[in-house]
């Protein structure tokens, strides 16, 4: 269930081609210091304010962009004189970007209506429509006409830092000159762009076509677990499989067995090429790799390093831009930095902590516990604290279609729905008036407008015979991002503050929505461990995923410490990092050492230090719902998703009173263990 959500900044810095910027020493200091100088006399900014604008935007200025005169000439002309000419140009340009993007995102919601909206006949020039981009080159523009350049030199770049340290004090107006200021920090060569691009796809279609032939896996005496034709993906495909053993008693266990081995071998790159070829005349012992033919044991043949060489492809390609970017370090100070607006050294911390913590340890016998044996190290991915619902299927989806039984229906509706959570009448007015549903082609999703006489598009699926439960329930957490989409373009001061911090910010409310579904259609049932069952999935997740997280941040910085390393050699290391990293925060609470099973994770191989993002998430997600969970949803919410687009951290100490902490969640972690060990202590003795 994702949603269509592009924050500008993003938009602009990763999404388009620029100009080369090869231009250290074009501009000399003394240039800048004369340009300083020029504004200094006629102009009543502070000498530090025009020295950041001026220094900037020498960063950017290329010999074909003019000559050091039309450089000087350019700062003259384009610096604001006094705050009242700087406001009146930023709401300018707010005007101008808001209907410049929100009509190009228009017409590629319509240019892709085919693909997403039921009721369409598929042409094949659907598909050229729906990759065409009015905007594949706006940066390009920008700084070719030299827009980008009176944005920088008015509006420049402030660092996660600064930001951090005196955000609290900016008034929205200020905050709105920073986050205009996001945007053209670098001038990338299209040469390395594609470097990039062609590393991280040639990536993407290797783990996309990873998948493994289930039927060929033996198991003891010579058995075969799975059909022939059960084909998973790594690593989730096989993830999943192995979470859903949990529920067979009978091969359950020796199924995850041999997918935890599959996974050691796929790490290790042991894996036999004629399995990885589909070839059904064999058979695959993973525990010892042994290949077998009629039950004989054959010689085999190991993949080469691929995965181990696309990682590094991308590595080197991406290391290739970090001159591009002189605010950061390298690539690993960007992702968190710029796009996560967290440091790496604050996440690592973030994710130590729980990892560390005493909670571990007690969820970890609680699961032994219900599993009775001992963990292994496939327990990382325990899926027995679902709380699940005892209404039936069928009765849920007899419900839903009879309320809902077309898109005009459900849309009919969501002004009740909101009503019943609480928001006011002008709220539910905005909203409402400001999004249209439609069938969906896939499971659904949500697309945020980007100007405000515009409708955010709520997408479910919406059957011939109606809306069944699973398209309600994706329908309610789709309408829960179209809430804080509209509310935060339309109740923020100005368009460049309008959003949330991050993906993690709208998809707690999202889930916060979906979670209330069986409440609006009127069957809620009582469950007094059902809250307590979440609280210890979400920990038990978050325990694995941030271990699976530190191995990725430490593998980059293994690479860039090894900038010149040979596949073989990176495999080594992160099978070393894998293990190091479960040593010290998986063997204490497991008692098996030198696992290397956290490399397992194809985010790791084709999307670079993505994988911080889950846990980053979990924990705003689990901050807000905690929050929120003795309050009136609506009007905190309506607060809430009107606070902007600040850091992550000031805009939680503004939504719930504190920065992002996993503090909130290892309390309610101690109070949900004594729950539920209290409920099954009761319960046995009945």
């Amino acid at each position: 269930m994702r949603h269509i959500f592009l924050p500008l900044f993003l938009l602009l810095m990763f999404s388009f081609t620029l100009p080369a910027a090869e231009n250290e020493n074009y501009l000399s200091v003394s240039v800048v210091n004369s340009a300083k100088s020029r504004l200094i006399s006629t102009s009543t900014f502070s000498a530090k304010q025009i020295e950041r604008g001026v220094k900037q935007l020498a960063n950017l200025w290329t010999a074909q962009d003019g000559s050091t005169d039309q450089f000087l000439k350019f700062c003259e002309t384009y610096f604001c004189k006094n705050t009242e000419e700087k406001e009146k140009l930023f709401y300018r340009i707010c005007d101008n970007f808001e209907v410049i993007l929100g009509h190009n995102n228009r017409v590629l919601i319509e240019l892709v209506r085919p693909q997403h909206v039921v009721g369409y006949e598929t042409l094949p020039i659907d598909d050229i429509f729906a990759s065409y981009d009015a905007l594949s080159h706006f940066n390009e523009d920008m700084f070719n006409n030299k827009l980008a350049f009176v944005i920088v030199l008015n509006f420049p770049y402030f660092t996660l830092t600064e930001k951090e340290l005196n955000g609290h004090n900016w008034s929205s107006l200020e905050w709105g000159y920073v986050r205009l200021g996001d945007i053209f920090t670098s001038r990338i060569s299209a040469e390395h762009l594609k470097a990039v691009n062609d590393a991280t796809v040639a990536a993407d279609k290797y783990i996309s076509n990873y998948n493994i032939n289930m039927g060929l896996i033996l198991g003891e005496g010579y058995m075969h677990p799975w059909s022939n034709g059960t084909n998973l993906i790594s690593h989730w495909g096989l993830r999943d499989e192995l979470k859903a053993c949990y529920s067979d008693n009978v091969l359950g266990f020796q199924k995850q067995d041999l997918i935890y081995h599959i996974m050691r071998q796929i790490i290790n790159q042991e894996i036999p090429k004629e399995v990885l070829n589909n070839d059904t005349k064999f058979g695959w012992f993973p525990p010892s790799n042994g290949i077998y033919l009629d039950k004989i044991q054959i010689n085999s043949h190991r993949e080469d390093d691929v995965r181990y060489t696309h990682l590094l492809n991308i590595f080197k390609a991406t290391r290739a831009t970090d001159k591009y970017y002189p605010s950061y370090e390298n690539f690993i100070a960007r992702k968190f930095e710029e796009e996560y607006e967290m440091s790496v050294t604050e996440t690592e911390a973030l994710f130590e902590q729980l990892l560390a913590s005493e909670q571990v340890k007690e969820v970890a016998k609680l699961i032994s516990k219900r599993l009775n044996r001992k963990l292994q190290p496939f327990d990382i991915w325990y899926d027995g604290f679902k709380s699940r619902s005892n209404i039936s299927q069928s009765l849920l989806d007899s419900m839903t279609t009879a309320k809902y039984p077309s898109k005009e229906a459900f849309e009919k509706d969501l002004p009740i729905i909101l009503k019943k959570l609480g928001f006011n009448q002008e709220t539910i007015k905005l909203v409402c008036n400001h999004v249209t549903v439609d069938a969906s082609v896939g499971a659904g999703h949500a697309w945020e407008a980007m100007m405000k006489n515009d409708n955010a598009m709520l997408r479910t699926r919406i059957g011939e015979n109606g809306m069944d439960y699973k398209g309600y329930n994706i329908g309610v957490h789709e309408f829960g991002h179209n809430v804080e989409q509209t509310i935060s373009l339309h109740n923020v001061s100005n368009y460049f503050l309008r959003g949330v911090p991050n993906t993690a910010c709208t998809e707690a409310i999202a889930f916060l929505f979906q979670s209330k579904d069986l409440d609006l259609l009127g069957v809620t049932q009582p469950d007094e461990t059902s809250y307590s069952l979440n609280t210890l999935d979400l920990f038990w997740g978050c325990y694995e995923i941030m271990g699976v997280s530190l191995v990725d941040i430490k593998v980059w910085q293994w690479m860039y410490a090894h900038p010149e390393a040979k596949p073989a050699e990176l495999k080594t290391a992160v099978i070393s990092i894998a293990k190091e990293v479960w040593n010290q925060y998986y063997a204490p609470v497991f008692g098996i050492k030198d696992q290397s099973i956290l490399a397992i994770y194809s985010h790791m191989i084709d999307s670079p230090l993505y994988l911080s993002a889950y846990p980053i998430g979990h924990i705003i997600s689990f901050q807000l719902e905690d929050y929120l969970k003795d309050k009136q949803v609506g009007p905190e919410l309506e607060r809430i998703c009107a606070i902007g687009h600040l850091t992550p951290n000031l805009w939680m100490k503004k939504a719930v009173g504190e920065k992002i902490s996993v503090t909130p969640l290892l309390i309610e972690t101690s109070n949900s263990i004594a729950q539920i060990q209290q409920f099954e202590k009761k319960n046995k003795k009945k």
